[in-house]
């Protein structure tokens, strides 16, 4: 499991995806949540701007990031 530290409050999903490696740029990330491919917390999320605090989990192709302070 990929872990994202997070040094403000929140980082939003598209972010998340981009600092993770799994979307090489923000349409790549846009492009897959709004396909439906990504979770959060175990549910689809449609929102690139979805904001994750600590202890969320997202899920995409089998990969899972888990938000950190």
């Amino acid at each position: 499991m990929e872990k994202i530290i997070v040094k403000e409050e929140f980082i939003k999903l598209g972010q998340a995806l981009k600092a993770a490696g799994l979307c090489e740029k923000g349409s790549d990330a846009k492009n897959v949540i709004s396909d439906g491919l990504v979770t959060v917390n175990g549910e689809t999320e449609l929102r690139r701007g979805r904001k994750l605090y600590p202890g969320d989990v997202v899920t995409f192709e089998g990969e899972r990031i888990l938000i950190e302070k």
